[in-house]
C-alpha cells in the first residue's frame, strides 16, 4: 500500500457545559479530520479517515494563550499532511506508522520547536495528538483495500514482520516477541461495552451547585444522568492540590453514587500532584474513614506529570494500594517499560496518540501482565469509533470512557443517525453493532455529514 493524496478539514465542535479536569478548563475543540487515498500493487484504491480531537489542554497545559496552542496545534497538522504527502513509504500500516512516529515525526517536532522560545514548545504528546487521525487512516484505507475490518488484518497472513521488529521486553522477564503478532494479544471482541462518565471538578453535583444550565434537555446534575444512562462508573476528576478538596469531592460523589446502585469510581488527576505521599495519603484517609467509598475506587489514574524519565518517582506505595494507570504518561512501550520499574501496574490506551502506539503498546502491556483501559479524549463525531473499537478489542479492566455525550451530545448528530446505540449510553453502556464492514466500519457515505473546505496544503 502506497499514499496517493491527503485532506485535511478541521471541524470546530463546543461544549454544552465548561469541561475541567487537571489545570485546564475547556469549552471547545478543534477535530482534525483526514483522508488518505491509496493503492496497492494491484491497482486497486480506496480512501481511508481518521479523526482527532486537538483537545488544547489537555496535550499542551501551559499559560501560554489558548488560541496560540490552538493554531499552533493546527499548523503542525498541516505539517505532518505535507509530510505524508510527499511519503514513500509503503507496506501494512502497522509499519508505515511505525516508521513515520520513528523518524518523520520526530524532525517535523524538533525543527519547529526548535524555532521558538522554551517557554513556547509544543509537547511530545501533542505531536503524536496531531499524528493521529493520518495513523487511523491509514488502518482505515488498508482494511478497505484488503476488504477487511482493521483488527483482521493484524495476524501474521497480513504482516511481514512480527512483533519483534517493534518491541523489546523489560530485562526482568522472559516474554519473547518473536512469531507473535498484535492479534495475539488482542481479547475477543464484544459488541456492548460499560462507560465511565467523567465528573469534571467544575460539574455541579447539587442543585445549590449550578452555574450555568444550558436548559437544552440533558442533564446537568450527576445524579440525574446516572439515572438517564444507568451509570455505574464514574470517573473523578480531582485537582492534586487541595487534599481536603480532593477527599470530600470523591467521597460525596461515592455518597450519590451508592444511592444509585454505581459499583465504580476512578480517582483521575491528570497529572497535578506532586508526591507520592499526596495519593496515599488520600487513599488511606478513604480506606478508614469512607470504606465504601474506598471499595469502589477500582483504580487511580496518572497523579504525576508525564515527564517519567525527568521526574522519576517511585510510585510502588500507592500502586500497593489501588491499581495504578498510566494515563499520559503512556506515550509508548518504551515510556510503558520505564514506569512499570517504578511501579505503575496498569496502562490507560488512547487512540489519539495513533492506532499503531496503542497497538503497540497494547501488546507489550498484556504481555508483562499489565491490565488494561481506554480512555476518552472526548471524542465525538468519527473519532468515537475507532476509540471504541479499541476498547472492544482490548479486553480492558471494565469497559471504556465516553464523555463526549455529556460535553457536545449534539456535535454527533449525524453519526448517531447510524450509529444511534453507540452514541447513545444506555443502561450504563454502549452498543458497537452498527459498526459494519471493512477498515473501522464507519459507515461515513452513510453518515454522509458536509465537511468544511478542504486545506490548502504546501
Amino acid at each position: 500500500m502506497i499514499i496517493t493524496a491527503c485532506r485535511l478539514y478541521f471541524l470546530r465542535v463546543r461544549t454544552r457545559v465548561p469541561y475541567k479536569f487537571g489545570t485546564e478548563t475547556f469549552t471547545e475543540a478543534v477535530c482534525a479530520r483526514v483522508c488518505l487515498s491509496v493503492r496497492d500493487s494491484h491497482g486497486r484504491e480506496a480512501e481511508g479517515w481518521g479523526e482527532t480531537p486537538l483537545n488544547v489542554g489537555w496535550v499542551w497545559p501551559s499559560q501560554l494563550p489558548y488560541s496560540l496552542r490552538e493554531e499552533a496545534l493546527s499548523d503542525f497538522c498541516r505539517s505532518i499532511a505535507a509530510r505524508w504527502m510527499c511519503s514513500q513509504a509503503k507496506g501494512h500500516p502497522l509499519e508505515m506508522g511505525h516508521a513515520f512516529l520513528q523518524s518523520d515525526l520526530p524532525d517535523l517536532w524538533n525543527g519547529r520547536n526548535a524555532s521558538v522560545k522554551e517557554e513556547d514548545r509544543m509537547p511530545w504528546l501533542a505531536a503524536l495528538v496531531c499524528a493521529s487521525p493520518f495513523d487511523l487512516a491509514l488502518y482505515d484505507a488498508f482494511g478497505k483495500l484488503v476488504g477487511h475490518p482493521v483488527y483482521e488484518t493484524l495476524d501474521r497472513r497480513w504482516l511481514p514482520r512480527d512483533l519483534s521488529a517493534f518491541l523489546v521486553s523489560a530485562p526482568d522477564s522472559r516474554v519473547s516477541f518473536k512469531d507473535r503478532y498484535p492479534a495475539d494479544y488482542l481479547a475477543p471482541a464484544v459488541s456492548k461495552l460499560p462507560v465511565w462518565h467523567s465528573v469534571g471538578s467544575l460539574d455541579p453535583l447539587e442543585a445549590g451547585e449550578v452555574r450555568e444550565d444550558p436548559n437544552d434537555g440533558y442533564p446537568v446534575l450527576l445524579e440525574d444522568w446516572i439515572v438517564r444512562d444507568g451509570l455505574f462508573c464514574l470517573k473523578v476528576k480531582l485537582r492534586g492540590n487541595e487534599a481536603d478538596w480532593d477527599y470530600h469531592r470523591l467521597a460525596k460523589i461515592g455518597a450519590i453514587g451508592r444511592r444509585h446502585g454505581l459499583r465504580w469510581l476512578c480517582a483521575d488527576y491528570n497529572c497535578t500532584a506532586e508526591s507520592v505521599e499526596y495519593v496515599t495519603d488520600m487513599l488511606d484517609r478513604l480506606r478508614v474513614d469512607d470504606p465504601l467509598t474506598y471499595a469502589m475506587l477500582l483504580y487511580v489514574e496518572q497523579p504525576f506529570a508525564y515527564e517519567l524519565e525527568e521526574r522519576s518517582l517511585d510510585v510502588h506505595a500507592i500502586s500497593a494500594r489501588k491499581p495504578l494507570f498510566m494515563d499520559e504518561s503512556a506515550h509508548d512501550w518504551k515510556v510503558i517499560r520505564f514506569g512499570r520499574q517504578l511501579g505503575w501496574n496498569n496502562v490507560a490506551l488512547k487512540t489519539c496518540k495513533t492506532q499503531t502506539e496503542a497497538l503497540l503498546s497494547l501488546c507489550w502491556a498484556r504481555a508483562h501482565g499489565m491490565t488494561l483501559m481506554v480512555q476518552d479524549l472526548t471524542n465525538p463525531m468519527l473519532a468515537f469509533i475507532p476509540h471504541a473499537s479499541l476498547a472492544a478489542h482490548a479486553g480492558t479492566i471494565m469497559g471504556l470512557e465516553c464523555n463526549a455525550p455529556q460535553y457536545y451530545p449534539q456535535a454527533s448528530e449525524f453519526e448517531a443517525r447510524i450509529h444511534p446505540d453507540l452514541y447513545s449510553r444506555r443502561n450504563g453502556y454502549i452498543d458497537l453493532r452498527s459498526i459494519k464492514g471493512p477498515g473501522f466500519g464507519y459507515r461515513i457515505e452513510e453518515i454522509g455529514r458536509p465537511l468544511p473546505p478542504e486545506e490548502e496544503l504546501v
